[in-house]
């Protein structure tokens, strides 16, 4: 029972919190995060202000007096002068860091809207080098086509060679055996025309002989009849 005696009233309240808006009824606004603080000659308002600081002006602390409830501190254009302490806080304001954070996001966004088109870029990039890589293999298939025609041809050109070699062998082992036969045909020509000039002389011979003889026969049948 103990715990829940103060856990009562703590719902009282917010629950009472809770209805307060719309038990006001009328327009809301907001206390200003705008303000000014004194920087004064001395630690109380009697002293003369020397400058007025907007909120989330730095300065720099010198010293502090628990007592007055003062710290003398000095701006970055080197005024010194006395402060109220509880208008001191160790971050800056928020509305400084609201604007620091949409200084940031729009940096961000930029550098994000420049990463993006870098990105495109190298996906354009990309691409490109697919289609290069794309042609360049198909180039590549080509060459590869021509390279085995060069070497069928060239196979085909070495045995045409060599079987230009082997003819030209022939031919030549050929024209050995044509002049041969055509010396050996002209030595049967010679051969051929001495029989014939020796055939051609018997005959001639031969005639001669007859020619002596054939009136010596004849005159010896005619003697011999003659005697009959």
């Amino acid at each position: 029972m103990g715990p829940r005696g103060p856990a009562r009233p703590a719902l009282a309240v917010a629950l009472l919190l809770a209805l307060l808006p719309a038990a006001w009824g009328g327009e809301t606004r907001y206390v200003s995060d705008q303000l000014e603080i004194t920087l004064r000659t001395g630690k109380s308002i009697r002293h003369q202000i020397i400058k007025l600081l907007p909120s989330g002006t730095p300065v720099e602390v010198l010293e502090t007096d628990p007592e007055s409830g003062y710290t003398r501190v000095r701006t970055r254009d080197g005024k010194e002068g006395w402060v109220i302490t509880r208008y001191l806080m160790d971050t800056p304001s928020a509305r400084d860091r609201l604007a620091e954070a949409q200084r940031r996001l729009a940096s961000l966004q930029i550098e994000r809207q420049r990463l993006q088109e870098r990105l495109q870029e190298a996906e354009q990039a990309r691409q490109a080098l697919e289609g290069t890589k794309a042609r360049l293999e198909e180039e590549n298939r080509k060459l590869r086509q021509e390279l085995a025609y060069v070497r069928r041809t060239a196979a085909n050109a070495l045995a045409i060679d060599g079987e230009n070699k082997h003819l030209k062998e022939q031919l030549v082992g050929l024209q050995t055996e044509i002049q041969a036969l055509q010396q050996e045909n002209a030595a049967l020509r010679d051969r051929s025309d001495q029989q014939w000039f020796l055939r051609g002389a018997g005959v001639v011979i031969a005639g001669i002989l007859l020619g002596l003889l054939l009136p010596r026969l004849r005159l010896q049948r005619r003697s011999r009849w003659d005697r009959l």
